[in-house]
C-alpha cells in the first residue's frame, strides 16, 4: 500500500499540533502529497521519515504565512477544536489538548515542529536534523528551548475519565447559569479564561485571569445567551469538554483543564462560528 495511505492519519496529525485549524493542516497534507507523487519511493530508505519531512517542513512554511493573519485576530486566537466522536482520528487523543496548543501557539515554527515530531512522534534528534536540515546540535537546542517553555504549563496529575464527566457537568451547569457561587467552588483561584469569537460575540478580548473575575463574567454573559441551551458532553481533543448548543445550533465549545486538586483551571471557549461544529456530536 502507498506509504502515503498508510501514515495518513498521523501526518494529518502532526499538522494539525503544528498549525492548529483543520484546514490549514489538511491544505498541508494536500501539498505533501503533490510533492509524494513526484517521487519513486522504491529509492528511499524510510518513506515514513521523509513523508513526515515533507509536512513539517511545509508546516514551517505554512505558521510563517499565517502568523499575521493570528496576530491580527480580534481577542484572543484558539486552536480549531476537534470533538472526538466515534469517527474521529486516535492520534489526536494524546498529547494534543487545546491548552497545550495554546502553548505551542507561542513557539517559533522550528521550535514547534521539533517538539512535535520529537514529544508526539519520537523521532530522534538525528532523524529531526536530517529533515529540517539543520544540525542535531541546533535541534537539540530548539528542543530544550521548546520543553522549558512547555513543562511549566502543564498539570502533573490528571483527573480520571468519570471525575472528568462529574466535574465538567458540573462546571457547565454553574457556567450556563451564571452561577458565580458554584464557580468559585470549582475554580482555581489562579484560573485563566481564553474565549475565542474573533470579535462576532461579546467575549473578554484578552485571557481573563482569576477565579473571581471569570465566575463574575459568566453572571453577566449568561443572560445574554440563546434560549434553550441544550449541553452535549464530549471529548474535545482527548481531553474535557461540553458542546453547548442554543435551539439546536452549536453556540459554544469547552475545553476544560484541572489542576492537581481537580479545580478548573484552563477554560479554553470557543465561540467562534468558523471553528464551531455544523451540529452536536453525540452524547458521550
Amino acid at each position: 500500500m502507498d506509504p502515503f495511505v498508510v501514515n495518513r492519519a498521523a501526518l494529518y496529525a502532526a499538522a494539525y499540533r503544528m498549525l492548529g485549524t483543520q484546514v490549514d493542516a489538511e491544505d498541508v497534507l494536500q501539498e505533501a502529497w503533490l510533492r509524494w507523487s513526484r517521487v519513486d519511493a522504491s529509492t528511499l530508505r524510510n518513506p515514513r521519515a521523509y513523508l513526515f519531512r515533507l509536512v513539517a517542513n511545509e508546516a514551517i512554511d505554512q505558521l510563517r504565512r499565517v502568523r499575521t493573519r493570528r496576530e491580527e485576530y480580534i481577542g484572543p486566537w484558539l486552536p480549531e477544536p476537534h470533538i472526538d466522536d466515534a469517527g474521529g482520528p486516535s492520534e489526536l487523543a494524546d498529547s494534543a489538548s487545546v491548552g497545550l496548543l495554546v502553548v505551542l501557539e507561542t513557539l517559533a515554527p522550528d521550535e514547534r515542529a521539533v517538539f512535535v515530531l520529537h514529544e508526539a512522534f519520537a523521532f530522534s534528534h538525528a532523524e529531526i536534523a536530517a529533515m529540517l536540515d539543520r544540525s542535531e546540535h541546533a535541534v537539540r537546542q530548539l528542543a530544550y528551548r521548546a520543553r522549558r517553555h512547555i513543562r511549566a504549563g502543564r498539570p502533573r496529575q490528571h483527573p480520571t475519565p468519570a471525575e472528568h464527566r462529574e466535574l465538567t457537568s458540573r462546571f457547565v451547569a454553574a457556567a450556563v447559569q451564571g452561577d458565580v457561587a458554584g464557580l468559585l467552588r470549582l475554580l482555581a483561584p489562579n484560573a485563566v479564561l481564553h474565549a475565542d469569537a474573533d470579535g462576532q460575540r461579546e467575549t473578554p478580548r484578552r485571557p481573563l485571569h482569576g477565579a473571581s473575575a471569570i465566575a463574575h463574567w459568566f453572571r453577566t454573559a449568561a443572560p445574554f445567551w440563546p434560549p434553550r441551551l441544550t449541553v452535549h458532553p464530549t471529548a474535545v481533543n482527548g481531553g474535557p469538554g461540553a458542546l453547548i448548543c442554543g435551539d439546536g445550533a452549536a453556540f459554544l465549545l469547552f475545553a476544560l483543564e484541572f489542576d492537581d486538586t481537580n479545580q478548573v483551571r484552563g477554560i479554553y471557549a470557543q465561540l467562534n462560528p468558523a471553528k464551531l461544529p455544523a451540529r452536536p456530536t453525540a452524547s458521550r
